[in-house]
C-alpha cells in the first residue's frame, strides 16, 4: 500500500480546526457531498492506502462537525475519544515505513511490527478471509459479546454502555497466555465503528469507566490506539482483506520477548479461530 502524504494531511487537520460551525443546512450538504464522493471512490476501486486515507479524512471531518446535542458531556467525551483513536490508528496504518516481520504463515497471514513514538510497539495483522465483509462486520461488531464463544483467548466481552449507533464502552476479560506465564488481564475500552463507502473501520482505546473498577486477582491492561479495517478484495468482492492494528500495554512485569511472542501469536490465533467459526456457523442476516 502507498502511504499518505503526511504534510498534506497535517495541513488538512490544522486548517479544519479554524473552520466556523456549520449550520443545519450546510451540515446536510456536507454529509451529502461526502457520501457522494465516497461512493464515487468506492466504485473506482482505490488502492488500500487510498481508502485508509479517505476513511481517515472523512471520519475526521464528520466527527468534528456533527455533535449531537442530545448526548451528555461525558458521552460526547467518549465519542471524541473513540474517533481520535480511530484517526491515530489509521495514521499509523497509513505509514508504510519501518514495519518488520514478526510472523509469516503458509496461508499468507502475516504479522508485522514497528515502534511508534508516543505509542510504543504496535503489531499489524494482514489476512484475507474467504467471507464477505458484511459477515465479518456482523461477528466483530453486532455480535461482539459472543466472541468468547469462539475465541479461546477471550473469556468475556461485555458492553457496559452504548452511545448512539457507533460508540460503545466495553469490558474485556482475556485468558491466560504463554502457558500461564501471562496471567489474566482485563481491559476497559471505548470502541467505535464507522462505515465509509466499501470500507468498515472498528477502532478503540483504553478509557475510564467508573462503574467498572479494577477486579481482584486480575491485572488491568490498556489498549493504545487500535483498529481493524475491513475491505472487500477488488478482484474478489466475496472475500475480505482484514488489517488489525494492535497496540496494548499488558502491565505487570513481563520480558519483552514474552510480550512480543504473545501478541503476535494472539493475532495469528485470532485469524484462525475467526475462519473456523465463520466456516462452521450459518451466516446471519447481513447488517453492515
Amino acid at each position: 500500500m502507498k502511504g499518505c502524504n503526511g504534510l498534506a494531511l497535517r495541513g488538512f487537520l490544522d486548517s479544519k480546526q479554524q473552520l466556523p460551525p456549520l449550520s443545519a443546512g450546510l451540515r446536510h450538504q456536507a454529509v451529502l457531498a461526502i457520501s457522494q464522493e465516497l461512493n464515487r471512490r468506492a466504485l473506482g476501486g482505490p488502492s488500500p492506502g487510498a481508502w485508509i486515507h479517505q476513511v481517515r479524512r472523512r471520519s475526521s471531518l464528520l466527527g468534528s462537525r456533527l455533535e449531537d446535542t442530545l448526548y451528555s458531556d461525558q458521552e460526547l467525551a467518549y465519542i471524541r475519544q473513540g474517533e481520535e483513536a480511530m484517526q491515530k490508528a489509521l495514521g499509523i496504518l497509513s505509514s508504510q515505513e519501518g514495519w518488520k516481520e514478526e510472523n509469516q504463515q503458509a496461508n499468507g497471514d502475516q504479522v508485522l511490527s514497528k515502534v511508534v513514538p508516543d505509542v510504543g510497539k504496535v503489531f499489524r495483522l494482514e489476512v484475507v478471509v474467504d467471507q464477505p465483509m458484511e459477515r465479518l462486520y456482523e461477528e466483530l461488531v453486532e455480535r461482539m459479546e459472543a466472541m468468547g464463544e469462539w475465541n479461546p483467548n477471550v473469556k468475556e466481552i461485555k458492553v457496559l454502555q452504548k452511545i448512539g449507533k457507533d460508540t460503545v464502552i466495553t469490558h474485556e476479560l482475556a485468558a491466560e497466555a504463554a502457558g500461564n506465564l501471562v496471567g489474566p488481564r482485563d481491559f476497559v475500552s471505548v470502541r467505535c465503528a464507522k462505515r465509509r463507502g466499501s470500507t468498515c473501520v472498528l477502532a478503540g482505546i483504553a478509557t475510564h469507566f467508573g462503574e467498572m473498577p479494577e477486579q481482584k486477582g486480575v491485572i488491568r491492561g490498556e489498549h493504545g490506539p487500535t483498529c481493524m479495517v475491513l475491505h472487500p478484495l477488488a478482484q474478489s468482492p466475496s472475500k475480505t482483506k482484514l488489517i488489525w492494528l494492535l497496540s496494548i500495554d499488558l502491565k505487570g512485569w513481563l520480558p519483552k520477548t514474552i510480550i512480543n511472542q504473545v501478541l503476535s501469536q494472539t493475532q495469528v490465533d485470532f485469524a484462525n479461530h475467526l475462519r473456523k467459526h465463520l466456516e462452521s456457523s450459518p451466516a446471519p442476516e447481513a447488517r453492515c
